[in-house]
């Protein structure tokens, strides 16, 4: 039975980015061993797409208001970027201390998570 998921993000620098988790998302974490630590995620969605590549994936984090969640960001000097109006909602990303970037939303869409369904 299937009761999870794990994903990887791959990094110029792993460790940076793991305390960056850990330190300013203040995501928890286990450590797996030798201070490799495994984070808790909150609860996702998932969407499919229709693509001609397969083994292309994203990452997107959620938010509930997108200027607010930056603000905080921006002040823990984080680079992040300008907001943009998409017909889902209010995007924007984020760069991680390894060099990846990350996307952060607003949805406007139908959420399986929105706690008013």
């Amino acid at each position: 039975m299937i009761y999870g998921a794990h994903i990887v993000i791959y990094s110029q620098d792993s460790e940076a980015d793991r305390a960056f988790f850990r330190d300013v998302l203040k995501f928890p974490s286990v450590d797996a061993g030798h201070g490799w630590l495994i984070f808790a995620m909150p609860p996702l969605e998932a969407a499919f797409h229709d693509s001609a590549n397969n083994n292309q994936h994203e990452l997107f984090l959620m938010c509930a208001d997108i200027v607010t969640t930056l603000n905080d960001l921006r002040s823990k000097n984080v680079k992040v970027s300008d907001v943009s109006e998409q017909r889902w909602g209010k995007l924007a990303s984020f760069i991680l201390p390894g060099g990846s970037k990350i996307g952060i939303y607003e949805p406007d869409h139908p959420s399986p998570l929105d706690p008013k369904r």
